[in-house]
């Protein structure tokens, strides 16, 4: 028997993370003695009142064995409180890996409670580089890949970052398990809701989201985004799923003003946010996981942010980068509108990343 622990701690790991538990489930049914037992952790980072039984039936996740309930913290605290948590479970549970996702203080505290430990660590997402070290994810992605036993990589640019950094032993190119979760979950999104709930027609809207705190944060970046957002929904319908930070901002600063005329909704479920980006003319985030998902849905995308960790979206020519300043964006909105280009070739795999994982977490 193979035990691994899985670290997660935000709902984009809980999604990446059940395309890999389904596997798991799928491999077990055909062994008989060399089986995998997962133990799922949740550390608590991203409070959500989405996280709930409703959350983990619909998308078919495994409930988590443990929830530590850290949250609210400063990074540094909570940080070391879930490592000081995940130790104990560690000392408990006694297993072959720990498994960690992506680039949060789950992943960095789980990756150093295991390091620690002298517990071999798989990385899923490994390699990624924004190459901007004021984010603070791209610290927990470095850290973590630096003591990281297996490197588990969705493209080959994340495998050619690694080499630069001299880590060579332990990489795997396995494809991106959030493009697993995109073809597992699409066809359940469409079935289950209508464009019709949200008064919306196919490619007649453009959908938008804002939440990282390099933009909410600084007032003349979030006025220059709902100023060229105003501009744009005077020709097409703007669809906002509105952000705890973001609606804390605006109403701190008394710009209500700033939402008039903009379809905004409150935060949606996993399924739901799919089914409006399959059927958005354009996407406007500064969210790394729905850049991907509008490259997997073939829907231009314009991302908000200087710089990204996922470059095949932009050499595709499917996302533009714009500074954060009116006229970039409303510039990168209309040359977007110009996209009809089918992606031929999909550098993050052909949706076995996370079958790819299991075969080499068993077979070492």
């Amino acid at each position: 028997m193979v035990k691994i622990v899985t670290i997660v701690g935000a709902r984009p790991q809980f999604i990446k993370a059940s395309a890999v538990s389904r596997a798991i489930s799928g491999y077990n049914k055909n062994q008989t003695r060399n089986i995998i037992k997962e133990i799922i952790v949740h550390t608590g980072q991203h409070f959500d009142q989405n996280m709930s039984d409703t959350f983990f039936k619909e998308l078919e996740i495994p409930k988590p064995d443990y929830n530590l309930g850290v949250s609210n913290l400063s990074h540094g605290a909570m940080t070391g409180l879930m490592l000081e948590k995940i130790e104990r479970i560690l000392k408990v549970e006694r297993p072959d890996w720990v498994l960690v996702y992506g680039d949060t203080n789950s992943t960095l505290a789980g990756a150093l409670a295991a390091s620690k430990m002298n517990i071999p660590i798989a990385h899923v997402e490994a390699g990624l580089r924004s190459f901007n070290k004021n984010m603070p994810e791209e610290i927990n992605r470095v850290v973590t890949d630096h003591v990281s036993t297996l490197l588990l990589c969705p493209t080959q640019i994340s495998v050619d970052n690694l080499s630069k950094e001299g880590i060579t032993h332990g990489i795997y190119l396995v494809g991106d398990v959030m493009f697993d979760s995109t073809l597992y979950y699409k066809e359940k999104a469409l079935k289950r809701f209508k464009l019709e709930k949200w008064a919306l027609k196919d490619k007649q809207y453009v959908l938008c989201t804002i939440h990282r705190a390099e933009n909410t944060d600084e007032y003349s970046r979030l006025e220059s985004i709902f100023s060229a957002l105003q501009s744009i929904r005077s020709n097409i319908d703007v669809v906002l799923p509105l952000h705890p930070r973001t609606k804390k901002i605006i109403e701190i600063h008394n710009k209500d003003h700033w939402l008039n005329g903009l379809l905004t909704i409150s935060p949606l479920s996993y399924l739901e946010m799919m089914r409006l980006e399959i059927s958005a003319r354009v996407i406007i985030t500064d969210s790394g996981g729905v850049q991907k998902e509008a490259f997997f849905h073939q829907v231009p995308c314009i991302t908000l942010r200087e710089e990204t960790e996922w470059l095949e979206t932009v050499y595709s020519g499917w996302n533009k980068l714009s500074e954060i300043n009116v006229d970039s964006i409303i510039n990168a909105y209309n040359s977007s509108q110009d996209l009809v280009e089918v992606v031929k070739s999909n550098p993050y795999g052909n949706g076995n990343s996370s079958l790819n994982i299991i075969n080499i977490l068993s077979g070492i």
